[in-house]
């Protein structure tokens, strides 16, 4: 009998995940695809499979935990927030953060009982968009005009798993699945100036969170400004992931749709109640498995372009109509648990939305209009139609193609309809340039790139309206300039 064969679960993750490549898999060598793995016996086999698949399934929760981490490295703690007095610079390597808003992140723990999340209303030009996310990074609810309040302000009130008490009058339930989570809270900008960034950081920091056994006198909200801290959240594919996926589930309760994983991670030697210890040739054989979990990922993510979200273009949302639905379901749909999909989505994304296309819609693209992936060391150009059917704005990032975080000690990383100086021509039309250098006269259009490496764009669209989702507006493919 052959033993170097992937578990059928894992061949049933390729599959539900990217139907159309299903042919690579009659093609595919059943040796480690990073040719350091070669299986002494059945159980090393068992142990490398089931690690790829603990990988795929522990992705979001690795995330999430990177985030504790990052948080304990810079002296904070659970019901906190730590925020950005200012638009984030490459010292945040969180995956695709948005570097035209100020971020405001309460993080919540609930072991010893539910925490109240303040929200301010929203007044003038001040609003807050952004949703609450359990510990799988799953929103629970969204918040601010596009959310449950309606921009009206609340006290939402977070509530530990398996809460049964009644919730008073005049709170906003929010049931997590998890005992910790956070909030991804963006106080949106107007137009970018001195004043206007000082009014979105004072009108954030109205946001409160205590807990709910001191709602009679709460307590002064601790803010954590970390705009000059080194904040690092890029997934580490190798030995730590495991580390963190066994701190989360050390912590978490198991949630009955992943109780098939806990054999899977008794295999590799994670056990709720016990160390996680590893020798040196199960280390060899984890770091072997994480390196290929980690190139299938990065497939999945490259294949799911398809269809585009415009004809004929590279811009897409790279996830499915159908994760989509089960990610805002909290994945109760029947019979469908993309957790493929859900591993490709939260490999370069650090948020999700209960209701996508409410208050924000996003497109990616990691190709030109020739097919070929974005160069740095190239000169792009990407035209932008005027009338951009957004309520709030727009913006295109550029980020490390590798990590998917801001590409490191660039001068900024994106531009928007908020970036003070950005030139439109005659018909209100804008075109942004991508490259190693400036286009003459064009530096305030222009997002710079690092010529040593590849990079990928995400456009953003704050308060899409109609016209949008109806594709009477429509955005080309960036094209190099020559």
């Amino acid at each position: 009998m052959k033993t170097k064969i992937f578990s059928l679960f894992f061949i049933a993750l390729f599959i539900s995940c990217n139907k159309t490549s299903t042919e690579k898999i009659e093609t595919t060598s059943t040796e480690s695809v990073s040719g350091t793995f070669k299986p002494a016996d059945l159980q090393e086999q068992i142990i490398y499979n089931r690690a790829i698949e603990a990988v795929i399934w522990g992705v979001p929760a690795v995330n999430f935990e990177l985030l504790n981490e990052s948080l304990m490295n810079a002296k904070g703690d659970f019901n906190q927030i730590i925020y950005w007095s200012g638009l984030i610079n490459s010292k945040n390597q969180t995956l695709t953060p948005n570097p035209d808003v100020v971020y405001i992140n309460p993080l919540y723990d609930t072991r010893k009982g539910p925490i109240v999340l303040e929200i301010p209303p929203a007044e003038g030009s001040s609003s807050i968009t952004g949703s609450l996310d359990d510990g799988w990074q799953t929103a629970i609810e969204d918040i601010g005009p596009a959310g449950v309040d309606k921009g009206k302000g609340g006290k939402y009130l977070i509530l530990p798993p398996d809460y049964k008490d009644k919730v008073p009058s005049g709170y906003i339930p929010m049931p997590s699945s998890t005992y910790t989570g956070f909030a991804i809270l963006r106080s949106n900008i107007t137009d970018g100036s001195p004043a206007d960034l000082k009014r979105a950081i004072d009108y954030g920091k109205r946001i409160k969170i205590y807990p709910y056994s001191q709602a009679g006198a709460p307590p002064t909200t601790q803010f954590l400004d970390l705009l000059n801290t080194p904040f690092n959240n890029v997934i580490p594919y190798n030995f730590h992931f495991f580390e963190l996926l066994n701190q989360f589930v050390q912590r978490e309760p198991w949630l009955n749709r992943d109780l098939v994983m806990v054999d899977y991670l008794k295999s590799i030697g994670i056990e709720k109640g016990k160390p996680f210890e590893a020798d040196a040739r199960k280390k060899e054989i984890l770091n072997a498995a994480i390196k290929d979990a980690h190139t299938w990922i990065d497939l999945q993510y490259q294949n799911a372009f398809k269809p585009p979200f415009y004809d004929g273009t590279n811009w897409a949302l790279p996830v499915s109509p159908d994760f989509v639905k089960a990610i805002g379901s909290n994945y109760t749909i029947p019979n469908f648990y993309p957790v493929g999909e859900r591993a490709v989505a939260y490999s370069m994304a650090y948020f999700s939305s209960k209701h996508l296309g409410t208050g924000q819609f996003y497109l990616v693209s990691i190709k030109d209009d020739k097919g070929q992936e974005f160069d740095g060391s190239k000169l792009y150009q990407l035209h932008l139609p005027p009338n951009v059917p957004v309520k709030l704005y727009w913006s295109v990032t550029a980020y490390d193609r590798e990590t998917h975080a801001l590409i490191k000690d660039m001068k900024y990383f994106s531009r928007a309809s908020t970036s003070p100086g950005l030139q439109k021509n005659s018909d209100g039309s804008v075109d942004i340039y991508f490259g190693a250098k400036s286009p003459a006269g064009k530096e305030s259009n222009w997002v710079p790139t690092d010529p040593k490496g590849k990079f990928e764009l995400l456009a953003r669209f704050y308060g899409p309206e109609k016209g949008f989702f109806e594709k009477t507006w429509k955005m080309g493919d960036l094209t190099e300039v020559k």
